[in-house]
């Protein structure tokens, strides 16, 4: 992962508790890894805005 010193104004309680929410360690990480849910989310939407919600998925009967 290439990655960049950037400073950044957190709301402290705010990161806390997502550090708290995703397990992690450091707000660095919690940052990181709540940028990479928002990525994610947001690739599942494109997805499923490209297929209309009719993929059909291992284990579904449906």
């Amino acid at each position: 992962m290439a990655a960049t010193l950037t400073s950044i104004r957190l709301d402290k309680k705010l990161a806390d508790e997502v550090k708290r929410a995703l397990g992690v360690k450091t707000r660095t990480e919690a940052v990181h890894r709540a940028l990479e849910e928002i990525a994610e989310m947001n690739r599942f939407k494109t997805l499923m805005a490209k297929t209309g919600g009719k993929l059909k998925f291992a284990g579904s009967d449906e």
